[in-house]
Order: C-alpha cells, then structure tokens, then sequence
C-alpha cells in the first residue's frame, strides 16, 4: 500500500496528543522517582551485587533504545495503548469519522442547492430591472430627440440626463450581474462536485468497511508485533492510515465547501438590488476567494471559471439545478489512496 503523503504524524492525531501528555507524565514521575529514589541507589553503588543489578538495568535499556527492531516494538505497543485510551473519549476510528462526513455532505449539499435557487432569483430580478432600464433609456433618448426637433431645450436637458443616469445606473447593475454569474457558476460547479464527492465517499466507505472488518478478523496484537519487528509493517495500521488520509481530504473539501457557502450568503444578503448597490465587505469577500490558492473542490476548474465566466457559454437561469449522474467509466477519486 503506498505511502499517503497527506497523512498526518501520529503527534498530529488525537492519539498522538494523548501520548504527548502520557509521556510527559512518565518523564515527571521517573524524575521525581529517581530523586526519591536517589538515597537507595547511592547506596546500591557502594555494594558489588547493587552496582552489578544497575549496570544490568542500565544495558537493558540501552539494548531496547539502540536495537531497531526493539525500539520499533516499544513504539508499536506505545501507539496502540494511545490509541485505545484516545478512543474511551474521542471518535478516532476512521470509518466511523468519514460515515460523520457523509452527514455533514448531504446537509451541505442541501444548502447548496438552496443557495443555488435563492441566487437564481436575484439575479432574475436583476434582469428584470436592467431590461426595463435599457427600455426606459431607449425611451427618454427618443424623446430627447423629439424635443430637440421641436427646439423644447428643458425637455431635451431633462430627458438626456434621465437617460445618462439610467445608463449609469445599468453599468453598476450589469457589473454586479457579472459578479453574480460567477459566484452562479461557481456555486453549481461546486455542487456537482459535492455530489460526485458524497458518492465516491460512500462507495469508498462501504467497500473499505468490509475490508476492514476481513483485516480485524484476522488481525492479533502479538502478529502485528511479530510483523513489525520483521519490518512488514502492521497491516491494520497501513489500512487505518489510508482511510485517515481520505477522511482528512474529505475534512478540507468540506471545510471548504462550508467556508464558501458562509462566504457567499454574505455576499449575497449585502446585495440592495432595487437600489444597484452591494456592500463592500461582500464584494472584499468574494474577491478575496477569487486570488486565494486553487480549490480542493474545482481545482484546475476554478480558474476556467473565473477566466472564462460568460464567455464559453450562455447562462441559462431557467435551466433546472439537476443533480450530477456519475459517468460510466468514472474512477473513484480516493482508490488511488489505497493502492
């Protein structure tokens, strides 16, 4: 099974905490005993058999922390133990975790798609006013026209700055439409890959539950030990780290995917349509998102998106957010992960 780059160290994981803090009281309490303790060992050193029995002890312990396969034993044991006591208080087994991810996906999905529809019908709205602009424009310049024929001075005055004004006011709308198409197309992108993504998990974790419970089957502490001193490595825990790897890809997905939903509500409620204006805290946030590094979710997607919003293809606000069907020949995203 190959290495997964993206897999944290055991001092990064829960266990690995818990370790840290067992450690550290094992180092405290072998101090503090080897200072109550001081007294009687002196007095060990001044007897033949005494200053024999330490160097024994002494030996011991250097053969376990220089012997390779001995120190990797130790370490073995010390992880599992870890992880045991991490798991009394903290969901750690990385089934259990990607099956919470799934939850968390579908109600993501969900918003999402609401997002969608609540985004939709702004962006009608604004259609809406800036057609009627553009006709009331057409409208006032040929009236403009008309009472410059009949030399009306005030009338032409009046009727041009109405129309300088509409155009004025259809420029900020139409840029904010462009802002909205984006953030549109990035949303519904997002989404089909949020769906694609929530299948793979659940194929991935279906297939890998019943992997592992064969791995379980067979899996004894005293043969992992005997695996690791041969330097084949636990296979439970090559398993269990290729499963941690997906569930921490999975974690960053989401996390993205929540980070952006919250982004864009925000930009979308501080949009004032009927008066053409939008916050600038919003707009700060969409833009900030935009030169942020590549998406976990879009990757090479996301700048197509930027670049080419509007220009690849027309926007058709009457089209039904359909939900993404898998292709046939689909490889899962996360197989290479256990390979």
């Amino acid at each position: 099974m190959a290495d997964i780059k993206s897999t944290r160290t055991f001092w990064q994981r829960p266990e690995g905490r818990t370790g840290a803090l067992v450690l550290a009281l094992l180092t405290g309490g072998v101090i503090l005993g080897i200072y109550t303790a001081l007294p009687v060992l002196v007095s060990l050193f001044s007897t033949g058999i005494g200053l024999a029995a330490l160097l024994m002890v002494l030996g011991v312990i250097l053969f376990m922390v220089l012997d390779p396969k001995m120190r990797n034993l130790i370490w073995y044991f010390y992880k599992k133990s870890m992880r045991w006591i991490t798991s009394l208080f903290v969901k750690i087994d990385p089934i259990s975790v990607l099956k919470t991810y799934i939850d968390d996906l579908k109600g993501n999905v969900k918003k999402m798609h609401r997002q969608i529809a609540q985004l939709r019908g702004q962006m009608h709205q604004l259609q809406e006013i800036i057609y009627n602009n553009q006709k009331s424009i057409k409208a006032n310049i040929e009236e403009a026209s008309a009472a410059r024929q009949r030399e009306k001075r005030n009338v032409m005055i009046l009727k041009s700055r109405k129309a300088g004004r509409l155009k004025e006011s259809n420029k900020r709308l139409e840029e904010m439409y462009n802002r909205m198409e984006i953030l549109y197309r990035v949303l519904r992108r997002m989404y089909e890959n949020s769906e694609i993504l929530l299948e793979d998990i659940k194929d991935q974790v279906f297939l890998k539950e019943q992997e592992r419970k064969a791995i379980l089957a067979s899996h004894t502490a005293m043969k992992s030990a005997m695996d690791v001193v041969k330097g084949d490595g636990d296979k439970k825990e090559m398993f269990d780290r290729a499963l941690e790897a997906v569930a921490d890809d999975v974690s960053q997905k989401v996390g993205e995917m929540e980070e952006f939903m919250v982004m864009s509500e925000d930009f979308m409620n501080s949009i004032d349509i009927q008066n053409g204006v939008f916050e600038e805290k919003g707009l700060q946030l969409l833009e900030k998102w935009e030169q942020d590094s590549d998406s976990l979710l879009l990757g090479s997607e996301k700048e197509h998106l930027l670049i080419n919003s509007g220009d690849d293809e027309t926007l058709d606000l009457n089209e039904p957010v359909k939900k993404p069907v898998r292709e046939e020949n689909h490889k899962n995203q996360y197989d290479s992960f256990f390979d």
